[in-house]
């Protein structure tokens, strides 16, 4: 059909195909059913071949959107000679999600790297298009895939064009994707195509259809085949996709008995395999059917045959015969087509499912079977709806509300709020057992870290723990694990996390149990800093551990101020994270990394760490863990001295944070503040931002993070002399430093008591902090010579300053703390010191992104490596390289390290 009126949006893609490595390679086409979604993506295959790239396709099916990676397969059927030169993690997980394999759960985003590479890989012999139609009925798993590529492959020459209904929600919809929305035709162009279509229409039929169809291209056409030439002009007033399926239906009325057969067996079948329609259609009628009883069909265009397969000729097709369909009828297909699948034992059971018209013991069972074996395959929405069918087959109530509870924790899993709070609606409708009703209340608040979600948050969490300890500790202990992660979140005052406390030593773990540590760390982080540290240094987790444990040992030692140790449970969780794809335990991992790292002061790992972890937060709709990823951004950029940036990254952190009292974004997102105008010379307004830090009635106080801050707040407070109102908090922190070994504490501790201290106690205390072992913290290294060498200079002792002075500038140029390196430029000037410019390096010329690639590259993973490491594929890390080597004036990996060994 020839395709009018959309001349603007052929456009886009024609650009987009001429140059598929534009910034933005996906394309999401929304509208109303018939307005032309699917005729765009059929002109924009024909252009794509006109210009020699290989064209992919798939679409979601609505029968087959709870069958994992349905739409996938389609998608990789031209690419499977290519899969055997994937590497072999990727091959296994590829084949193990397809089905081909048996093997542990693949992650999707694991998947995800796997198709990235095959179609990069293809992309390297004729540039891809990839087109998928009906986004919204695709099933989670292919969605996500498509979703990760869609994010990374501004680099490779691919694109990805979907069609979606409007109003629809999917994976696919995304700020980082171009979305097209199709409108209604034009008066004039909707005339043109009715000419074209039906030119014998009356008149009075030609204007009502005009006006029945709004300018819907699909319905100007099946309306006026409805209508015919000569039949009365009347239509009901009806909704457009309603009107459409009664012209669909209409059709269906005039074909034989057996033909209509087939087309209901075909429209609730999850496949559109003849032979197995036709087989099923023989079950119900009794007689046999083939090719010339589907031939009405296809005459009156309801469906094509294509090969051994029936495609229906508008989704519209298939939800009208489906909707019009009796339940006797439809119950009778589906018993019938289960009747034909004993080969594919998944898909029979699901139509057994559909062909129960009563509870059935042994079809709920076998549907939780199933659940368990989509979730090895990653489908974890498959295995919602299997434990959902379950549920309503359950004969047994304890039974109902156990799968529906365990649909519900797999939903947790999937980042769905609305499936999780309507499955727990239903299990509360029945009985339930105490450890149940727990579940559905710990369930309950499983999103933005529990902000949103408990009245009394921790309090409730840690009394339901200890109701729970008895009769499932592995229940009480996940549950607790959530009330410490609101001590962190939020602040249940001090009983709360003393209660929490107790509840984890009654339960009495062992003392290097990973669980114990963790939560002893983020409900007590200055009470128990001493005991999680000491402990933390002696664990010596098992080999093949799968990264959980090391993700809360690297957290729970940045909240103790172990930060060195943070950064060493990071590394060794982040390895095993990667591999299996699990990128949302892999966002807060890494986070604690760049966390640590930016406090210690190696600012390059922290622009690298803080992009990855941020972009991962999203990517896996952790809203909380992304907004305190932001605001740690913010502070990068602060201490960097990129002002604006800082102050927009800081806004966004806190737009997020503020609504729900998330107490660590706001720490983060006021020291960003504070940073940038301390370094900006502005200290009463630094002073200002960092005071927030320390009060208790402040939404920025949070408990573990604020010891981290005191020597920026005593600095900016001797800058616009505010000491008086910094002692208090000095002195509370004093006596904190004597129940807490925190070494960060501890080092600001020393810097601080020299810089309040009086003329004839700061040399001494000075000379104190500096002879302390801070080899692992630089930052603070630094900000002492700078603090001694400007109390010097301001004591007329210059010469004596120069050397601290020219410490202090270069070790902040070596970390990259620009205005910091400035401001001890104006104070050896001042002194009577020229001072050369501090020189640009890597952090400064490149991305947050490139500079992790060249990071990565300088300590000799290979493009491949890299890849696997950061979820690229490895022909744009190669792109990555080839641009970045200009850049810094290299032309080889091991010049490349050179540079890269300057900024550690």
């Amino acid at each position: 059909m020839e395709l009018i009126g959309r001349d603007d949006q052929l456009d886009l893609l024609r650009r987009l195909l001429a140059e598929p490595r534009s910034h933005k390679d996906a394309v999401l086409v929304r509208g109303a059913p018939g307005i032309g979604k699917t005729a765009l993506l059929a002109e924009a295959a024909h252009l794509a071949e006109g210009l020699g790239h290989r064209v992919l396709r798939t679409s979601g099916v609505e029968a087959e959107s709870d069958i994992p990676y349905a739409g996938l397969q389609l998608v990789l059927r031209p690419l499977a000679a290519s899969a055997a030169e994937l590497s072999a993690p990727h091959r296994q997980a590829l084949d193990t999600a397809l089905g081909h394999a048996e093997a542990g759960v693949p992650d999707v985003f694991l998947v995800g790297l796997a198709v990235l590479n095959l179609l990069a890989d293809a992309a390297a012999l004729a540039p891809v298009l990839v087109l998928v139609d009906d986004v919204q009925w695709l099933d989670d798993a292919t969605a996500s895939v498509l979703a990760f590529v869609a994010r990374r492959i501004g680099t490779e020459p691919v694109v990805i064009v979907g069609a979606a209904r409007e109003g629809y929600r999917s994976r696919l919809d995304s700020d980082e994707l171009t979305s097209l929305t199709l409108g209604p035709l034009t008066d004039g162009q909707a005339r043109e195509l009715l000419a074209d279509r039906a030119p014998n229409l009356r008149p009075t039929a030609h204007r009502r259809l005009l006006a029945e169809a709004a300018g819907n291209p699909l319905a100007l056409t099946e309306l006026s085949r409805a209508l015919g030439a000569s039949a009365d002009p009347h239509l009901p007033q009806l909704p457009l996709t309603e009107r459409l399926e009664r012209a669909f239906t209409h059709r269906l009325e005039t074909l034989p008995d057996i033909t209509r057969s087939l087309l209901r067996i075909a429209s609730l079948h999850d496949s559109p395999s003849l032979p197995e329609i036709y087989r099923a259609t023989r079950q119900v009628t009794g007689v046999t059917a083939g090719n010339a009883e589907l031939d009405p069909a296809v005459r009156a265009r309801l469906v094509q045959v294509v090969g051994t397969e029936l495609r229906f000729g508008h989704p519209l097709m298939r939800s009208a015969i489906h909707q019009t369909m009796p339940t006797g009828v439809r119950h009778a297909a589906h018993a019938a087509l289960a009747a034909v699948l004993d080969e594919h034992p998944d898909r029979q059971l699901r139509h057994r499912a559909a062909a129960a018209e009563d509870p059935d013991e042994g079809v709920a069972a076998a549907l939780e079977d199933t659940a368990r074996r989509a979730a090895h395959r990653g489908g974890i929405a498959a295995a919602v709806t299997a434990l959902e069918q379950a549920a309503v087959l359950s004969e047994d109530a304890d039974r109902r509300a156990e799968r529906l509870l365990r649909a519900a924790d797999f939903a947790v899993e999937l980042g769905r709020p609305e499936t999780v709070t309507r499955l727990l609606d239903q299990a509360l409708t029945g009985p339930l057992s105490r450890r149940q009703h727990a579940t559905v209340v710990w369930l309950r608040g499983s999103f933005d870290e529990g902000l949103h979600s408990h009245a009394s948050g921790a309090n409730s969490l840690t009394a339901l723990a200890e109701e729970m300890a008895g009769e499932d500790r592995a229940l009480a202990l996940r549950i607790l694990w959530s009330a410490a992660q609101l001590c962190f979140w939020s602040d249940p005052g001090p009983e709360g996390r003393r209660a929490v406390l107790r509840a984890v030593e009654r339960m009495e773990l062992d003392e290097l149990d990973p669980w114990r540590l963790a939560i002893c760390a983020y409900a007590a982080p200055v009470e128990r800093g001493t005991f999680v540290l000491d402990r933390a240094r002696h664990i010596a987790l098992k080999e093949g551990d799968d990264g959980r444990a090391y993700r809360m040992l690297s957290t729970a030692s940045l909240l103790v101020g172990g930060f060195d140790l943070a950064r060493a449970f990071s590394a060794a969780g982040g390895a095993p994270l990667r591999a299996q794809g699990r990128l949302g335990l892999l966002a807060r991992t890494v986070g604690a990394d760049a966390w640590s790292a930016l406090v210690v002061g190696d600012l390059g790992a922290a622009i690298a760490a803080t992009e990855e972890s941020r972009r991962l937060a999203r990517e896996t709709s952790q809203t909380m863990m992304y907004a305190l990823m932001t605001a740690t951004a913010a502070k990068l950029a602060a201490l960097r001295g990129e002002v604006d940036a800082a102050l927009e990254l800081a806004e966004e952190a806190e737009g997020i944070g503020l609504p729900a009292g998330a107490r660590p974004v706001l720490a983060t997102a006021s020291m960003a503040r504070g940073l940038a105008a301390s370094g900006a010379g502005r200290f009463e307004e630094a002073f200002g931002h960092l005071r927030r830090l320390h009060d208790p009635a402040d939404h920025a106080f949070q408990v573990a993070l604020r010891l981290t801050a005191v020597g920026d707040l005593v600095d900016a407070a001797t800058h616009c002399a505010r000491l008086e109102a910094v002692l208090p908090i000095v002195s509370e922190l004093e006596e904190i430093a004597t129940v807490t070994s925190a070494p960060v504490l501890h080092a600001e501790l020393r810097l601080v008591r020299a810089l309040l201290a009086g003329d004839e106690e700061a040399d001494p205390l000075f000379a104190d902090a500096l002879s302390a072992d801070l080899g692992a913290w630089p930052l603070i290294r630094a900000r002492t010579h700078l603090a001694y060498g400007e109390w010097l200079r301001r004591r007329r002792r210059s010469v004596e300053s120069r050397d601290h002075l020219r410490a202090a500038r270069d070790m902040f140029d070596a970390l990259g703390a620009i205005p910091w390196g400035e401001r001890a430029r104006r104070e050896l000037r001042a002194s009577g010191e020229t001072s050369r410019r501090r020189a640009p390096d890597a952090r400064d010329q490149l991305t947050a992104h490139e500079l992790q690639i060249v990071q990565l590259a300088a300590d000799g993973l290979t493009n491949r490596e890299i890849g696997q490491r950061l979820y690229l594929s490895h022909r744009t890390v190669s792109s990555h390289l080839h641009r970045i080597f200009p850049k810094l004036g290299v032309v080889s990996r091991a010049e490349l390290r050179t540079v890269v060994s300057a900024l550690r």
